[in-house]
């Protein structure tokens, strides 16, 4: 841990790299403050959560094992906040208009335009993308708080999955008011199929009677392009959504929370896991800020996620030094709410919500494996992380109990799956019937597949794993991207 000179060192330096025209500089070092307000503010405040009862027991661990804090992923969050509110006056341009330019608006826009480029090399961001930021900050206090109400009152899992779409509102409403950009890419291969055009044809009359349907309930207009939009046959093509695009981006705010939830159960998991996903969408932003012939508008956006993610970096970092094996403190559902919601607002307000998809590509796979768990089609147990064993100390796989006969499509599914070598099987020696299976978390097939091992060496596994799906579909994004699309901003010699 870090001793007090060393953190007056880092704070002496992170204060010097403030500057009022260079946001990267800024927020990295508004990011090295949030490690340190975070790591110093952890183990004061521990004691304090487990008095009001917030604490629990790794049972991970040989006994004794002593309580410890549970839900100091709060810290990370307020922490993050309150810097995310710091960062405004350094990373958008304030500009003046006098009051008797206000009714003409030929004369605002000349003022503004000659006070931003009275700033050489400007850096900052524009005025009226503050009503987006901002939007993103009121939608993390949002998940914040519910993450909190979650980790309080115990929510049970069916009710609470849904908990991200509510707290997502004031960025879905700010985005309708202030973009309402609903259209996409059309990927080539689909228009070059046979029957590519009339496909896309009969979703846009679908999409155009949703459309219909909400402006006459509402009386709101979900669409981007003209009222009578056709799919236009230049390339690239697009196709516009409309309301359908808020559903999908509802439908991000809700998986990326909880499928940091669901990939958890073993000590810096939830953390590690954030953590690797911010450094994998920093390198990706990075490929873009670092390209010369980038648009404006691109870069802009990649520089938004980097404003975004370096100070939620900052306090997962000191999070993730009490987390990591072994356990000094608990993260909660809080931490998971709020770092999965980081990468949803990244995604949506950076207008990159298909390379977000792609960079959970573990979380997806996880929660598709899970699926027969998660809706009970086989039995699930409250928790279903690996079991500890205490006479070698290493983790072994979890299992679920069939205490009741299955239903036919739930036995050829385990019979399946164990044939796969999927999950592993144990069977009733005397009647040959299944009895238990191992949970379906890729955690638990891990430990099926490589055996039983300390539980810092399968953490350190699994995030290693991450980086490395996720660095490769960052190659995949720039290469096999505008190959399928037929159009990218970012190109690596591939057309």
């Amino acid at each position: 841990m870090l001793g007090t000179l060393a953190k007056a060192s880092i704070l002496v330096g992170a204060i010097a790299l403030i500057a009022p025209n260079e946001p990267l500089q800024t927020s990295l070092a508004f990011a090295t403050l949030g490690y340190l307000i975070t790591h110093t503010l952890i183990p004061r405040v521990g004691p304090s959560f487990i008095k009001v009862g917030l604490k629990g027991r790794d049972m991970s661990k040989k006994p004794p094992v002593p309580e410890i804090p549970e839900t100091m992923g709060l810290v990370a969050a307020a922490t993050c906040l309150l810097l995310m509110f710091g960062l405004i006056p350094f990373i958008f341009f304030k500009y003046l208009v006098s009051f008797g330019s206000i009714s003409n608006d030929e004369v605002v826009t000349e003022n503004y335009k000659s006070q931003y480029q009275s700033l050489e090399h400007n850096k900052l961001f524009p005025h009226n993308k503050l009503a987006a930021y901002l939007s993103g900050v009121l939608c993390l206090q949002s998940t914040t708080l519910l993450g909190l109400l979650d980790d309080l009152f115990d929510i049970r899992w069916r009710h609470k999955f849904f908990l991200p779409a509510v707290a997502s509102l004031p960025l879905l409403i700010v985005y309708y008011v202030d973009f309402s950009v609903t259209s996409i890419v059309v990927p080539q291969f689909v228009t070059d199929l046979p029957g590519g055009s009339c496909l896309l044809d009969f979703i846009n009359v679908f999409v155009k009677l949703g459309n219909r349907i909400v402006n006459l309930t509402t009386g709101l207009s979900f669409r981007t392009l003209q009222t009578d939009y056709e799919i236009p046959t230049s390339a690239p093509k697009l196709i516009d959504l409309g309301v359908f695009y808020y559903v999908y981006m509802s439908a991000i705010s809700i998986f990326s929370p909880n499928s940091i939830n669901i990939l958890a159960g073993v000590n810096g998991l939830e953390v590690g896991q954030s953590v690797v996903l911010a450094a994998i969408f920093l390198i990706n932003d990075f490929c873009y800020l670092l390209t010369p012939t980038i648009s404006h508008a691109a870069y802009d956006s990649h520089l938004f996620s980097v404003i975004f993610i370096l100070p939620f970096l900052g306090v997962s970092l000191a999070l993730l030094q009490y987390n990591w094996y072994p356990a000094k403190v608990f993260v909660g559902d809080t931490y998971c709410y709020f770092s999965g919601m980081v990468f949803a607002i990244v995604g949506i307000l950076g207008h990159f919500s298909k390379t977000l998809i792609i960079f959970l590509v573990p979380q997806i796979l996880n929660f598709i494996y899970s699926v027969p768990q998660l809706f009970h089609i086989v039995p699930c147990p409250r928790h279903r992380l690996p079991r500890f064993n205490l006479e070698d100390g290493l983790m072994y796989p979890s299992f679920g109990e069939l205490k009741k006969p299955p239903s036919t499509i739930a036995l050829v599914m385990l019979k399946s799956l164990g044939k796969l070598r999927l999950i592993k099987l144990e069977r009733d020696p005397k009647s040959g019937k299944v009895v238990r299976f191992s949970n379906m978390t890729i955690i638990n097939l891990a430990l099926v597949w490589l055996g039983p091992m300390r539980e810092d060496t399968l953490c350190l596994l699994l995030l290693v794993t991450q980086f490395m799906v996720g660095i490769s579909m960052i190659v995949v994004r720039h290469t096999v991207g505008p190959w399928l699309f037929g159009y990218d901003n970012l190109t690596w010699g591939v057309k």
